[in-house]
């Protein structure tokens, strides 16, 4: 299967991680952190809370765009169908986190 794009909007600074609901348009994935946006921080944190909630490993994830950006492309390399039905459970913020 090919690998599955997500795009994301990161808060940082947040009172509690979490990882669900949509902003922006196109709607995006919200990560919320505690981490700061500061010195990649809020990138590590967002990669483990994203890892979390796909219940796989952190380094099957990969930031191809917005390094620096609040609005961010991550690829999950070999998603299963769970892990596409969790994104959308995700997006709908169903979370069960």
């Amino acid at each position: 299967m090919a690998d599955l794009l997500i795009e994301i909007r990161v808060r940082p600074n947040a009172s509690r991680n979490k990882v669900g609901g949509t902003a922006g348009d196109p709607p995006r994935l919200v990560v919320a952190v505690q981490a700061p946006a500061v010195d990649g921080k809020a990138n590590t944190a967002v990669i483990k809370e994203l890892a979390t909630a796909f219940g796989v490993r952190a380094r099957d994830f990969t930031i191809v765009h917005g390094e620096l950006s609040r609005d961010k492309r991550i690829l999950l390399s070999n998603p299963t169908p769970e892990h596409i039905n969790r994104f959308e459970e995700l997006k709908t913020g169903m979370t069960l986190l």
